[in-house]
């Protein structure tokens, strides 16, 4: 019986080896199997229903802002972020806390002492951490450890940096909930009339603004924020990111003004400082011949050593904003910030805009002379020989190397790191000559140091 059962099985096995060799599926058919197959499998993992309802799990993403007239809802808006901040500030470790956690990290230091600096190994440190409190939890990790781990023989971390650590991180949150306070769209950034309410009634708190008269305040803040807005809003939306105000050094130096021994050098430097604002201001009124709180081409054309091109202020009334022909303050420190900063990219970006007559995006030989004979034409006018265009241009493209050998874009500038050299042979006489007699300036300083050497001798 089994002698007969097995031709059967064999023929059955030859006949589907048969039928699958000539019922081979091509590939479409195949890939319109699998996605069946698919779409069958995860239907009944989702639930076994044939309709896709998928669409109604989607979590919401987007919440409509309060339009003006639903004042209840704006309200309620208003009350709960200012909850949520104040629950926030809680969470932050506050002067006491701050100091009980020195006392514990210089109780747990770990000899020897490295240089003058207390060391902890990471031991001690998680034993700081569970004594400090749950608000210091999260500055007690591995990854916060080996961070501040450096070359230390014993593999322990400085309790001096550690603890700067802590108060920067401390610092940077209560800085963030004290911004976050002004911004009143609560999207995370602040409007130019935001920054200004917060430097407004930063000013009492800052004893080197102290000799400031309240008249001169509104200026103050003006210049502020100008410098603000002009770098950290280089496409001019009208907002900045409360991120980028804080990475950049700009707090920084507004907060430095707490420092009641501030040096005069440090004020001078710092842009925020009250004598820079009455700098900035006074030379702003001395412009003004006429005294209608504007600045016409005429009169802007005294700036600093009264030697910008008269092409390059054209440029600058074309392109920038003014009224009936005349410069307000307020573009006039964005016309200032631009040129005492000429090596930074906001900086060459706003250059770089007035010497693209035609906005194309870059420089070619047509540009660079057209600005360039104005400097050669102020030259004549006081006795000079004017310099060859030739030989400038060929320097100019020397210094910058442009991907494209016959245009200069804006990013070729800043590369180059000599966008500041390019902008001061272009528009500025007094810059084309510092850059021609480079060497014989150098020289002098030499000269004037060895002097100096020699005389303290």
């Amino acid at each position: 019986m089994a002698e007969e059962q097995q031709p059967q099985w064999s023929d059955i096995l030859k006949k589907r080896i048969k039928n699958f060799k000539t019922e081979e599926k091509s590939e479409e058919e195949k890939k319109a199997e699998e996605t069946e197959l698919f779409t069958k499998f995860y239907t009944e993992w989702k639930g076994g229903s044939d309709q896709d309802h998928s669409y109604k799990t989607i979590p919401r993403f987007y919440y409509r802002l309060p339009a003006e007239d639903e004042v209840l809802l704006q309200k309620l808006r208003e009350e709960s972020r200012a909850v949520f901040l104040q629950r926030k500030s809680r969470e932050l470790l506050d002067n006491e806390e701050l100091q009980n956690l020195w006392f514990l990290l210089d109780k747990h230091q770990v000899p020897p002492v490295s240089g003058e600096e207390a060391m902890i190994n990471y031991e001690s440190y998680l034993q700081v951490g569970e004594k400090a409190g749950p608000k210091c939890k999260k500055f007690f990790t591995a990854r916060v450890y080996a961070k501040l781990l450096h070359s230390d023989p014993y593999g322990r971390i400085s309790i001096m940096q550690f603890f700067n650590y802590v108060m920067r991180k401390v610092w940077l949150h209560q800085t963030r909930i004290g911004l976050s306070l002004y911004d009143v769209a609560g999207q995370g950034y602040l409007r130019e009339s935001d920054l200004e309410n917060y430097i407004l009634e930063l000013i009492p708190t800052l004893p080197q603004l102290d000799g400031l008269e309240k008249s001169f305040y509104s200026f103050y803040v003006c210049t502020a924020v100008r410098k603000f807005f002009f770098f950290l809003d280089p496409l001019r939306t009208g907002k900045i990111k409360i991120q980028d105000i804080l990475a950049c050094s700009f707090l920084d130096d507004l907060l430095e003004l707490r420092d009641e021994e501030l040096s005069k050098e440090s004020q001078e430097s710092n842009w925020f400082s009250a004598p820079s604002a009455l700098r900035v201001y006074g030379q702003y009124l001395n412009l003004d011949k006429d005294h209608n709180g504007m600045l016409s081409k005429e009169e802007l054309s005294r700036y600093g050593t009264a030697t910008l091109t008269s092409v390059f202020l054209d440029r600058v009334f074309q392109e920038c904003l003014t009224y009936d022909g005349e410069m307000d303050y307020k573009t006039y420190l964005d016309f200032v910030l631009a040129l005492e900063n000429r090596k930074e990219p906001a900086a060459l970006q706003y250059i770089f805009k007035l010497l693209d007559m035609e906005n194309q995006g870059y420089l070619n030989v047509f540009s660079l002379n057209y600005f360039f004979r104005a400097i050669q034409e102020q030259m004549k006018l006081h006795g000079q020989e004017p310099v060859s265009f030739q030989d400038v241009k060929d320097e100019i493209f020397d210094m910058v190397k442009p991907k494209d050998p016959f245009k200069i874009t804006l990013q070729d500038l800043v590369n180059s790191c000599q966008g500041d050299t390019v902008a001061s042979i272009l528009i500025d006489l007094n810059g084309f000559w510092s850059y021609e007699n480079r060497e014989v300036l150098v020289a002098n300083d030499n000269d004037s140091g060895n002097t100096a050497e020699l005389d303290d001798t």
